[in-house]
């Protein structure tokens, strides 16, 4: 009779203990499934500067548009071809790009490095596109550059079209790439050093003063922050790439497509944690896909043909559509044609009844009386 007991309480001590042992062993990736849940970003990367190996990661090779961390490269590319003393003539096609801009005129001359300040600390486009066409004679010309550079350097799943990262069918990079490039970045102490510049006032040759503030808001509340570039467009939403340094560790995030500023700097200060966290425990590196209803891929385009209320979707170049089309249009133009006839025949027959109503009347009041 008392075996029973025993056995209950034997059982219960065994769950207690296998749930216990579990949550052990389980434990190091505990934080890992909280904080995927805690992302609402499209795709980030956590990666060691020093080796360039993943940390942690989301949808890491998922192609998204890069917004204005499209300018990281855009500086490389004028650091490695440009002396930063030399002196560059703003052209009409830069000071005309749409903002954000430094506000630079057409004719203004102004240096490399003030250029560079102006791209990446203020994220002005119109500095981007200077520095493209002095560097390269052509905006065009620059963007062959930086595809060669992307290449070389690991960033295959990159495709740059503009200088300045606007909007442009055909733009994309991945979390992973803006990591690379950003780590790449880093063997330039001068880039280092603009991108971690919180404010700061440029001049022109003429002495126009251009005051500038850092996009990037974690350079004042982060001290271990070196530096990073923000970007953001409609489609591409909020983006983010920045490299930290604590206890000799130098951590890269990159964040994609984050629906507002504020959660980019929340989940930017998780990832740094995470990163530091992984690297002082030596723990495993976690990568993780999710669902995602982001679709870079370019639509193909249709015509949109209306019947009534009814819309036919019709796709360009089919021989079976062409010849339904060929027969719609001969109906239309037949049924244009009866249309006519019959409206010539009714007033044909107006103008008849309205000759005899005249006749009549003439009949009935020819005199006076």
């Amino acid at each position: 009779m008392k075996m029973k007991p025993i056995l209950t309480i034997g059982y219960r001590f065994l769950v207690i203990f296998t749930s216990y042992l579990m949550f052990i062993l389980i434990n190091g990736h505990l934080s890992f499934v909280i904080a995927s849940e805690k992302s609402k970003s499209r795709s980030f990367v956590v990666m060691d500067a020093s080796n360039g190996q993943i940390l942690y990661a989301k949808n890491p090779y998922l192609k998204c548009p890069p917004a204005s961390t499209v300018k990281l490269m855009t500086a490389i590319i004028a650091m490695e071809n440009l002396d930063m003393g030399s002196t560059v003539t703003v052209s009409r096609k830069a000071s005309s790009v749409s903002p954000h801009k430094a506000n630079l005129k057409e004719g203004d001359r102004i240096s490399v490095e003030k250029l560079l300040y102006a791209a990446l600390v203020g994220s002005a486009n119109d500095a981007a596109v200077a520095l493209a066409e002095a560097a390269a004679g052509s905006e065009k010309k620059f963007v062959r550059l930086m595809n060669k550079k992307a290449k070389e350097i690991g960033a295959k799943n990159t495709k740059f079209v503009n200088a300045s990262g606007l909007p442009a069918s055909g733009q994309y990079t991945t979390a992973y790439d803006l990591s690379i490039i950003m780590s790449y970045a880093l063997n330039y102490p001068k880039l280092q050093e603009i991108i971690g510049t919180r404010v700061t006032q440029i001049y022109t040759e003429t002495g126009d003063s251009i005051f500038i503030k850092n996009t990037n808001r974690l350079l004042w509340v982060d001290e271990d922050l070196l530096g990073g570039k923000t970007g953001y467009t409609r489609n591409a939403k909020h983006c983010f790439v920045c490299v930290a340094e604590r206890g000799g560790d130098k951590v890269v995030v990159a964040i994609l497509g984050t629906p507002s500023r504020e959660e980019l700097w929340r989940e930017t200060k998780m990832l740094l944690n995470k990163g530091f966290e992984i690297i002082g425990n030596n723990e495993k590196p976690v990568i993780y896909y999710t669902k995602t209803n982001y679709n870079l891929k370019v639509k193909h385009k249709i015509s949109l043909k209306k019947k009534n209320d009814r819309r036919l979707i019709v796709k360009k170049g089919s021989k079976k559509v062409k010849s339904k089309l060929a027969a719609k249009k001969s109906k239309t133009k037949s049924l244009a044609k009866r249309k006519a006839r019959a409206k010539t025949l009714t007033k044909k027959k107006q103008e008849q009844k309205k000759n005899y109503n005249v006749a009549n009347t003439r009949k009935g009041n020819g005199t006076k009386g």
